[in-house]
């Protein structure tokens, strides 16, 4: 299974203590299978950045996806735990760590840090907090958290 990397610098090393902590799914490396959706977010990154949009292809061995060596969490689309696990994960105060070394699932939508206010102040619930998080596109995001899943990837 190929899966891509959008970014503004080239890197051969992988550095997870550079990655943004409060992202979805909290601090890692992330890819999608969406090659466009890749392409975007270079665009994106360099745009914000500087740099060049980069799309970075790696390889893994799908079957790895449903090892029992790996702490693995897989949402197949949005639903409150999905939300609950964003939500702690983008929350600063919370502070929250996970030891999962992949999670797979859907990106959350760019009004995203909105949402999270809004379900924090209570004026949204958990359900309707899944429901608006939901992007109106197809979409997908890996995240490799953990040294020993990143070995799972091999640089094409």
């Amino acid at each position: 299974m190929k899966l891509y990397h959008g970014t503004n610098i080239d890197f051969k090393d992988i550095d997870l203590t550079k990655s943004n902590k409060y992202k979805d799914f909290g601090q890692g490396f992330y890819l999608t299978d969406i090659r466009s959706q890749a392409e975007q977010l270079a665009i994106k990154k360099s745009r914000l950045f500087g740099g060049e949009p980069i799309v970075q292809v790696y390889e893994i061995n799908e079957t790895l996806l449903e090892s029992d060596n790996l702490n693995i969490l897989k949402f197949e689309r949005p639903n409150t735990e999905w939300a609950e696990f964003i939500f702690k994960n983008r929350n600063r105060e919370y502070n929250y760590t996970h030891d999962y070394d992949i999670v797979i699932g859907p990106i959350a939508n760019d009004g995203v840090a909105y949402l999270l206010g809004r379900y924090e102040e209570g004026t949204l619930s958990i359900e309707d907090l899944s429901k608006e998080l939901t992007f109106r596109e197809l979409n997908s995001q890996y995240f490799f958290g953990t040294k020993k899943s990143l070995k799972l990837l091999t640089r094409l």
